[in-house]
């Protein structure tokens, strides 16, 4: 019956440093809903899939049962660029045999785990080893 995922809800008191993240990464504000409550939709490929919705106090309870979401992108060199020139710490993967996906995890400003999956041939970044390794979550 599920044919596809359709999008993420965060739930956040970063709205602005939110939708400037999720922008460096990719995604475009675009067209939303008037909810009542301020937020924002970002697309990927004309379609909404990350959608905010701002808050004025997060809740306690920070990360529950879903872990964090991912993104398949394109040209990792520079998603490492713009997360080194933000000062974000990210940490890279390259997935075992036969799939060798490279994987990029980063944060974003709601403590929200990112991954970005990148095709097995694509060029890393020079100093992808300084990022190696699982790491603390």
């Amino acid at each position: 019956m599920i044919r596809r995922m359709d999008h993420y809800t965060i739930v956040t008191d970063r709205l602005n440093e939110s939708v400037d993240f999720y922008g460096m990464l990719g995604l475009v504000p675009g067209p939303r809903p008037d909810f009542g409550v301020g937020g924002a939709w970002l697309y990927a490929d004309d379609r909404p899939v990350l959608h905010l919705v701002e808050t004025e106090r997060m809740p306690d309870t920070r990360r529950g049962a879903l872990d964090h979401m991912a993104f398949f992108a394109e040209n990792f060199i520079a998603a490492a660029e713009r997360a080194t020139a933000a000062a974000l710490p990210y940490r890279v993967i390259r997935t075992p045999r036969p799939f060798s996906l490279w994987q990029m995890f980063l944060f974003d400003p709601n403590g929200v785990e990112v991954e970005l999956d990148f095709a097995a041939d694509e060029l890393p970044p020079a100093d992808w080893k300084d990022h190696a390794g699982l790491g603390p979550r």
